[in-house]
């Protein structure tokens, strides 16, 4: 049972009586807080006294959020009566720190996507400001400066917002913030249709041809032909290859992918010119007794390849070429879907149908000549 009261200098009081039947009074200031925020309170305390007295949880969805997203005062207020927690007091600078020294990371190359999105977020942000007393109209701001600046693109400003989503979510399990402030507040566009562009089997010959060594064919034939993430290339296996009942298929391992997630590993025909430059790497001197397939850079977690392939590119006569790796996976993935279907494509390029139509399937070409042409092809779409 609670109360409401209004005094004449425009005071409310909440009165109630606790688990010990100690009568208990919050009072509100009439300046600060309407009547209508005063009678919610009133809900809520007949809510939380009633669990606390019947040690039960009482299904108020709504009273749950008023008072996960009530202003600080409330909720310590609620919290001297025993009836709500309010956490300790954290700057954003420690929220950063201890999450980059305590998540658990799958690989070293995405915790650094972490440590970029870190030095956005301070772009705007103070070091010394404390996280319950960020809001959401802070973080549009963050997001609009972010647009603002012209050094990001859309995608990038949309995987910084994704990442300190995560860095929140992950203090509100500390139990240092009750709502994250960026709850609600839109990633927006991860791709950029612009930077797009299909790498031709025509290019990828060239591209061969301008390889310096026979390491650097293989990278290339299994990102365009394999459809494999550079992340996935470099932790390869010899004795990853030739498995399956004909010794047809290789296993990949994604370190990108959550331990959870069903694609983290998979398995991939050994498509013709994969085996073939496999193959040709084998009898190079200097492979017999290695682990891994690729051995020219000794930092596999953190190995940049697409500067090399930069280079690559440009002796080919192709020029750069803007996400050559993302580029190449998707024209494989299209080709994949094309031939195959789309479950082979989402089993064999380790991602979800629903990805593949947002991300990497491309209309290509020879799709925009077959329909000049009268003929008719099968849609992207198209389930397989």
């Amino acid at each position: 049972m609670a109360t409401l009261q209004v005094r004449r200098n425009g005071t409310y009081e909440i009165q109630f009586w606790d688990e010990y039947r100690r009568r208990r009074t919050i009072t509100l200031s009439g300046r600060k807080y309407t009547e209508r925020t005063a009678r919610i309170l009133q809900d809520a305390v007949r809510v939380l006294i009633y669990e606390k007295v019947n040690d039960v949880a009482v299904p108020h969805r709504k009273t749950r959020e008023w008072i996960e997203s009530a202003p600080l005062e409330i909720r310590e207020k609620l919290a001297r009566f025993n009836l709500c927690q309010v956490s300790s007091r954290h700057a954003v600078t420690e929220l950063w720190s201890m999450f980059l020294d305590e998540y658990g990371f799958n690989a070293e190359s995405t915790r650094k996507t972490y440590v970029h999105a870190r030095e956005r977020f301070f772009m705007f942000f103070k070091p010394n400001e404390m996280i319950d007393r960020l809001t959401k109209d802070q973080m549009e701001e963050w997001k609009a400066f972010l647009l603002a600046t012209g050094k990001y693109g859309q995608p990038t400003i949309a995987g910084t917002i994704r990442k300190a989503k995560t860095v929140f979510n992950w203090a509100k399990k500390q139990k240092w913030i009750i709502v994250s402030p960026l709850a609600g507040v839109s990633e927006g566009n991860f791709r950029n249709p612009s930077r797009n562009r299909e790498v031709t089997m025509v290019e990828y010959h060239r591209l061969l041809d301008a390889c310096p060594c026979q390491e650097w064919r293989v990278i290339i034939t299994l990102a365009r032909v394999g459809g494999l993430r550079p992340c996935e290339i470099m932790v390869l296996r010899w004795s990853d290859i030739g498995i399956g009942e004909n010794g047809g298929r290789f296993r990949v391992f994604s370190p990108k992918l959550n331990p959870h997630e069903h694609l983290r590993e998979r398995e991939v025909p050994l498509f013709a010119k994969v085996l073939e430059e496999l193959d040709k790497l084998r009898l190079t001197l200097g492979s017999e007794g290695q682990e891994y397939i690729i051995n020219r850079y000794s930092n596999r977690e953190m190995v940049n390849l697409v500067q090399p392939f930069t280079m690559i590119a440009i002796r080919a006569g192709i020029g750069q070429i803007v996400r050559p790796f993302d580029n190449m996976r998707a024209s494989r993935a299209t080709e994949v879907e094309r031939d195959y279907g789309a479950k082979a494509e989402s089993v064999w390029l380790g991602h979800s149908i629903e990805e593949a139509k947002k991300s990497y399937l491309m209309v290509t070409e020879e799709v925009y000549a077959a329909a000049a042409a009268g003929r008719v092809m099968k849609p992207l779409d198209k389930a397989g």
